[in-house]
């Protein structure tokens, strides 16, 4: 099965998604003083890389079966219902982000949060980017992406994902023993096929 790779231009911005990220209602002109600035430093620390393969997926009851592994999830089995194929993804935007966040976080904590809150906010543009321009691609009309740690689908399944997608060659991406991924700002995901107009 062929794994591809994708890199990206830098997304749109979504300054109110930043500011929500950083636990703020609305900005004062400090507060949007720091995004501008942050966001102009973290511009050259971030990449856009995703790789990912399609699978066939095969749900009976809570249990979804890819082929080449299988695992049980209610939550995942009713995201997948009606789903033949998944497009199984994985999303970074470079450890540049998390070297900017740990200088901060000792010297300027408001800078340290706002780095962070960048960072969410970068990774999940990334992904709606991804699943856009793969609708588009495929003809086809994509479900929510579902990642491990959400619902019931448990963090061990980032082992088995790490390892079909090739990660850390294809885009630099690792986990580590406590099933965290390093760069932080990343994500890995499903995302059921349907509608296709093939």
């Amino acid at each position: 099965m062929i794994i591809y790779t994708k890199m990206y231009g830098a997304p749109p911005i979504n300054r109110k998604e930043i500011l929500r990220y950083a636990g703020c209602a609305e900005a004062d002109e400090a507060t949007a003083s720091l995004m501008e600035d942050c966001l102009c430093e973290a511009a050259d620390a971030l990449v856009y890389k995703v790789c990912y393969r399609e699978l066939s997926v095969s749900i009976k009851g809570e249990m979804c079966d890819f082929g080449t592994f299988s695992f049980s999830s209610g939550n995942l089995a009713g995201n997948l219902a009606g789903c033949p194929r998944v497009i199984l993804f994985a999303a970074t935007v470079g450890v540049g982000i998390d070297r900017l966040i740990h200088k901060y976080s000792r010297i300027a904590p408001s800078r340290a949060l706002m780095m962070q809150a960048i960072g969410a906010e970068r990774i999940e543009a990334l992904c709606d980017v991804f699943c856009s321009d793969m609708e588009k691609e495929m003809g086809a009309s994509l479900r929510p992406r579902f990642s491990p740690g959400y619902g019931d689908l448990p963090l061990s399944v980032q082992k088995d994902i790490i390892t079909l997608l090739d990660t850390p060659k294809r885009i630099g991406l690792s986990l580590n023993d406590s099933l965290l991924m390093s760069p932080t700002k990343s994500v890995t995901a499903f995302a059921g096929i349907t509608n296709t107009t093939e």
